[in-house]
């Protein structure tokens, strides 16, 4: 079990549907937060005790989200990732930026986020705390889709990094999960960075998946596959 009361918890892309109400729950069962957003103004009024507004694709974004985060709360005991860009186009109509864009904002972004937070995870476990990281890859990362590449590959990475940083940092106390729930109704697919969405069939309940991460957050869950959202 992980307890939420009183955890300083960082959530990256807490203005957008997904982080909204993971935000939202933590702070109701009590936890410290730090709310990162693209946009200032989206954060006004937010309940948290600071607000970091940068774009992940600035150069120095993961590093100045971390820093002022752990300024923030004197630490960090947990971080949820439910920042992501979508696009839709065949492998052949993919710009060079627009890839580069979706790489960055869905794996590289995450990834150095996770490493600049390392010794302050280290630093949680030393202190007898349980530090976890969530990330939120989707379906996609298991099962590559058609007309999705470049998505579907940036999510891929951001799993598979998990994957492997989780079994590297288990024996530190550190516990990284990564969730891959199927299409949710977060309105996401209607904001794409370029191209132009396919019909979807009606998608997970976002507020039922943002109960499924904060529970799996508290249960300490290790593995959130796409049946783990099964009925959201």
């Amino acid at each position: 079990m992980t307890r939420i009361e009183q955890a300083r918890i960082l959530v990256v892309g807490a203005t957008g549907v997904l982080g909204t109400l993971i935000a939202e729950r933590l702070a109701e069962r009590g936890a410290r937060l730090v709310l990162h957003g693209r946009d200032a103004s989206r954060l006004d009024g937010r309940a948290g005790d600071a607000t970091v507004a940068i774009d992940l694709t600035d150069v120095d974004a993961p590093e100045a989200i971390v820093e002022r985060a752990v300024a923030a709360l004197g630490g960090l005991d947990a971080i949820v990732v439910a920042a992501g860009v979508v696009g839709f186009d065949g492998v052949a109509e993919t710009s060079g930026q627009d890839l580069e864009t979706m790489f960055t904002v869905n794996a590289l972004a995450p990834m150095r986020i996770i490493s600049v937070a390392l010794p302050s995870l280290l630093q949680s476990a030393a202190e007898g705390n349980e530090p976890m990281v969530l990330t939120i890859s989707g379906i996609v990362s298991e099962l590559p889709t058609a007309g999705l590449a470049s998505y579907s590959a940036s999510k891929a990475a951001l799993a598979a990094y998990v994957a492997a940083a989780g079994r590297e940092l288990r024996r530190s106390g550190i516990r990284l999960v990564d969730a891959r729930p199927g299409h949710t109704e977060t309105g996401l697919a209607e904001r794409p960075l370029f191209g132009t969405p396919p019909r979807f069939p009606r998608g997970h309940d976002p507020a039922a998946v943002a109960d499924r991460l904060v529970r799996a957050i508290e249960e300490g869950a290790t593995a959130l596959p796409p049946d783990a959202f099964a009925g959201a």
